[in-house]
């Protein structure tokens, strides 16, 4: 990719948003996402079962939890010892790498370092994403284009979309699930490749103010814990179907050639509907859109249970999959809106509640599948409790916009340094 500045030095606008998509499809979308369409080749090979196949799942997000807790205190941390911020490029381009090696480290024969693979890789993930987000968000907004970072989100998207149609040939070519892992890591070193030069400086953007408490800035403190339980809300809501969405499918369509399809045909949903949200306009209020995603992946998740057949599955990953990015693009833009000071700091506290709530799926979905007649018993329990959480994560931007009329559109995400 070139990447065309212009006469100030900036990287073209078009070159920031598709770096972002790509590093996200590399952070995400496969250091992430990556285990979702080889468990089923894994299961097969005799490697996990479901149980500990849970437990590797929550591990990653795990993981990624405690990497965005460290991004959310590490300005905190960094301003008390007087040391300078953090450069915001080098962190993208150092997870990127990091990514590609812990990748390929899954091929290994070595089930005991699994868990401690899955871990670190959840912890480069969260800060892969909020040192991307950071410096897109931040460039995209001082261009006065802060809606183009719906191209960014795109990211995981096109992660989940590409590493799935990759799986699904695997999967026919009856590749074991270690060549898999590999075949990944060299698909994400390519995406690193593809955007290494352009996330060469962090020039064109803010400058970084001194950290503040999260209970200060342009939202009040009510505000933003209200905002970090309803996205906490969406991570365990969306994470059941995220983790086991082929196996799920295979356990309702045992015959049919579709259930590998399911996912990549979640990951395209994912990516349209990043591009979608970039096409609204900013005056919107984000609670609102937030309601109405939260509302629409609620219906993606259950419908599998209302119609176990080809149409119900494909309706439900479309459902999915097209709000999945679309909140994290409204949710970091509301985080921005309500603690204008440190960018990293709001988006490793929304990423942390994420994350959090990540961790709680697998072995939920675990302990019911212990506890069911069936697995489709079980994982039937298990998407109507993640919907019902969907519900409730929507009903609080319902309050927040009840309580909280103008508040949301009171603060202006600053473009430019001061």
């Amino acid at each position: 990719m070139t990447s065309p500045t212009d006469t100030a030095g900036d990287t073209h606008p078009l070159a920031i948003a598709l770096s972002g998509t790509l590093s996200l499809a590399v952070a995400m979308g496969i250091g992430r996402f990556a285990f979702t369409p080889l468990m089923p080749m894994m299961l097969h090979d005799g490697l996990l079962d479901l149980d500990s196949a849970s437990w590797l799942a929550s591990s990653n997000y795990f993981g990624y939890l405690m990497g965005a807790i460290l991004c959310t205190l590490q300005p905190a941390l960094w301003s008390r010892q007087g040391w300078p911020p953090l450069s915001v490029a080098p962190m993208v381009r150092a997870g990127l790498l990091l990514t590609c090696l812990l990748t390929a480290l899954m091929a290994t024969d070595a089930p005991a370092a699994w868990p401690w693979l899955r871990f670190v890789a959840g912890v480069i993930t969260a800060v892969t994403f909020v040192y991307t987000s950071t410096w897109c968000l931040g460039r995209l907004a001082r261009m006065n284009l802060p809606a183009a970072g719906g191209i960014v989100y795109a990211g995981p998207g096109v992660g989940i979309a590409s590493s799935g149609l990759l799986a699904s040939l695997m999967v026919q070519l009856d590749w074991h699930a270690s060549t898999g892992w590999i075949a990944f890591a060299l698909l994400a070193a390519l995406m690193t490749a593809v955007v290494w030069r352009v996330f060469d400086s962090d020039a064109g953007l803010p400058l970084p103010t001194t950290a503040h408490a999260l209970s200060t800035g342009g939202g009040s403190t009510t505000e933003k814990a209200a905002l970090t339980l309803a996205y906490g809300l969406a991570g365990f809501g969306y994470i059941i179907t995220a983790t086991f969405l082929p196996v799920i499918a295979r356990t309702a369509m045992p015959d049919s050639a579709w259930p590998d399809l399911f996912w990549p045909m979640l990951g395209i949903a994912v990516a349209f509907g990043a591009i979608m949200a970039s096409r609204i306009p900013s005056r919107f209020d984000q609670r609102y859109l937030l309601l109405a995603c939260y509302l629409t992946q609620a219906a993606g998740v259950a419908i599998g249970n209302w119609m176990p057949i080809l149409a119900g599955f494909a309706l439900g990953s479309l459902l999915v999959g097209l709000p999945f990015t679309a909140i994290t693009f409204f949710a970091m833009q509301l985080g921005r809106k309500l603690h204008p000071q440190s960018a990293p700091a709001i988006i490793g506290l929304l990423s942390a509640a994420f994350g959090f709530g990540q961790i709680i799926g697998p072995p939920v979905a675990a302990f019911l599948l212990a506890r069911a007649s069936t697995h489709a018993q079980g994982f039937t329990w298990s998407l109507n409790i993640a919907a019902t959480t969907l519900v409730a994560g929507a009903l609080i931007f319902w309050w927040m916009v009840k309580v909280f009329p103008n508040a949301a559109n009171s603060q202006v995400i600053p473009n430019r340094h001061k």
